[in-house]
């Protein structure tokens, strides 16, 4: 219910508090692919912390300060794409995602972030949406060079994940050139 199809049996849908135990388990699966860049995994240590993590997210998206997604393959949840920032009264957003292995290599989030950057800019009226990746992380800015981000620069040493400083790339689109980009 309430699911957007992605396409080779792959949906789109809420990740909602309710949902905690099998976020935790998603989390469990890919803790290790899934924490090599991003703090996502840290955040959902057990059932209890990972509850608080989606109701942070719930809580968010009733401010209207963010929202999360879950990307399922075949009803199993695999990944996600998320708005960590959400600011309607700027028109600025941030959008990202995570992935176990086995949703890696067909395109979703490429799609799944698609969805999201659609729906901020036509229906929300966003004006700019960012994405940020650390350096190294090939995959994440390769999607925001498929979704027709621009590069903007690189944050020197801004982000402390295991002990370690790395660099974080800011890529955002504008709403004319999304619209420009969809049309392609």
């Amino acid at each position: 219910m309430f699911a957007i199809s992605l396409g080779d049996g792959a949906e789109l849908g809420l990740l909602e508090p309710w949902q905690a135990e099998e976020y935790f388990a998603h989390i469990e699966r890919g803790r290790a692919f899934i924490g090599q860049y991003i703090g996502l995994a840290d955040a959902a240590r057990d059932l209890g912390s990972a509850r608080a993590f989606l109701q942070s997210y719930a809580d968010k998206q009733a401010a209207d300060g963010g929202r999360i997604f879950g990307i399922r393959i075949d009803g199993t949840l695999v990944g996600g794409v998320l708005f960590p920032r959400f600011d309607a009264a700027t028109g600025c957003c941030e959008v990202g995602c995570w992935l176990e292995p086995a949703g890696v290599g067909r395109g979703l989030i490429t799609r799944a972030a698609g969805i999201l950057i659609d729906w901020a800019v036509d229906v929300r009226g966003m004006h700019r949406v960012e994405w940020h990746a650390a350096t190294g992380n090939t995959p994440s800015t390769n999607v925001a060079k498929r979704l027709g981000m621009v590069r903007e620069g690189v944050l020197r040493q801004n982000h402390r994940h295991h002990g370690t400083r790395h660099d974080t790339e800011v890529w955002s689109v504008l709403a004319p050139e999304w619209k420009a980009h969809r049309e392609h």
